[in-house]
């Protein structure tokens, strides 16, 4: 037989796919893959379920129902003052993702050059090799992820046609600063490139900081693509309903490759996120300030066991740093260990890197979980820490 697609034969396992399934095999507390617990707003989840019995389940719009569209173009002008045409400047996408790999399609050919910012989610580097690109990866440093300007500068070239940017950020949970913003900016417009904005966490920044869009910055309008997400802002990951904003031009673009992705998305999901989006101030403000306190408890948790934790100002992950316990192994090492013997799955940090020698000592934790959750995983970890007190090191 010839042989398939041969970068997709040499990719693995996604780490999520992984560690859920380790988690389910040991009946671990899932801290590891990033879904809330709890259902979203039964008002929007009501919407859905009546508009699926009002006889409009045929395919709606390729880019999106109006209705939806004007609701995305409202929110960019309510929260960032972002004056998008409803018609002609959003596209509706069957989830985040889709959004992201459409976008990359919809500006990239064969040896352009991307910049990406590790660490990274990891959709994004095998979407930019599937589309012939070649990816210049840019190392943040922990504890403070600060964006390297030197190095980012130096990755930029004659070739770069886009950056690919994700604030707030996962796994870090880093804000970009509006001094980063104004840097990678200035290079944008220098070397006539673009950015693909990723910005799912946009409602969920926390302890002062503030979400800025790329798209906000003087002369960053027409250069930008900015991508939401409705399963991030109202807790509802499932139903996989997402938005592209920018110029007319590229997201008419980002239509044709949106045709031959999924085409469309479930109307009655659109109804109902557009109903969602029009929420009053005040729930977006409580989604990010109960999400604050969850971290909030898992942070105090993970430190007083001896952790140490990196600040998380966004999404739904914290970083912790688990050298500090003397375990005898790296991080994929130590997150296959909890799981199996604390009952706690985490995500091993290095998983998001493709360079080579990423840090090994770092383990992400998903806070979007009920409190009493998070409590019972503390006193697992608790437990299983216990016996360690007294030895010079943990098992691997």
């Amino acid at each position: 037989m010839k042989q398939a697609n041969a970068l997709l034969a040499g990719t693995g396992t996604t780490i999520f796919t992984i560690m859920s399934a380790l988690a389910a095999r040991h009946g671990a507390i899932n801290l590891g893959q990033g879904f809330p617990d709890t259902e979203g707003p039964q008002d929007i989840v009501r919407a859905a379920a009546d508009a699926l019995l009002d006889n409009r389940n045929q395919y709606p719009p390729l880019t999106g129902l109006p209705v939806l569209k004007e609701a995305v173009a409202d929110a960019n002008r309510r929260f960032y003052g972002l004056n998008i045409d409803p018609a002609s400047g959003v596209c509706v996408t069957s989830g985040a993702t889709e959004a992201i790999t459409a976008c990359l399609m919809a500006l990239l050919n064969p040896g352009d050059e991307v910049v990406l910012i590790e660490p990274l989610y990891d959709t994004y580097l095998p979407v930019v090799r599937m589309l012939g690109a070649t990816a210049r990866l840019v190392r943040l440093e922990p504890p403070g992820w600060t964006l390297p300007r030197a190095a980012l500068a130096a990755a930029f070239g004659p070739k770069t046609k886009l950056l690919l940017l994700n604030s707030p950020m996962n796994p870090t949970g880093k804000v970009f600063t509006p001094e980063e913003l104004g840097f990678i900016a200035g290079l944008l417009a220098q070397h006539d490139a673009y950015a693909v904005c990723d910005e799912v966490y946009e409602h969920l920044v926390f302890s002062g900081a503030r979400h800025i869009p790329l798209m906000t910055l003087p002369g960053m309008a027409e250069r930008c693509l900015r991508i939401g997400s409705a399963g991030k802002t109202f807790s509802l990951t499932g139903w996989k309903v997402g938005y592209v904003s920018g110029p007319p031009d590229l997201v008419a673009l980002v239509a044709k490759a949106h045709q031959n992705l999924t085409f469309t998305t479930a109307p009655n999901l659109q109804r109902a996120v557009a109903l969602g989006l029009a929420k009053p101030d005040a729930y977006f403000a409580t989604l990010a300030s109960g999400l604050q306190a969850q971290r909030d408890v898992l942070d105090a948790g993970l430190r007083r066991l001896g952790f140490a934790t990196l600040p998380a100002q966004g999404s739904y992950f914290i970083t912790a740093d688990f050298s500090p316990l003397r375990f005898n192994g790296d991080d994929m090492e130590f997150a296959r260990a909890i799981t199996e013997q604390a009952g706690v799955a985490a995500i091993p940090v290095s998983a998001f890197y493709a360079g080579p020698a990423a840090p090994n000592h770092y383990v992400r934790f998903a806070f979007c979980k009920r409190q009493a959750v998070l409590e019972a995983a503390l006193q697992n970890l608790a437990r299983w820490l216990a016996p360690a007190a007294n030895s010079t090191e943990l098992p691997g």
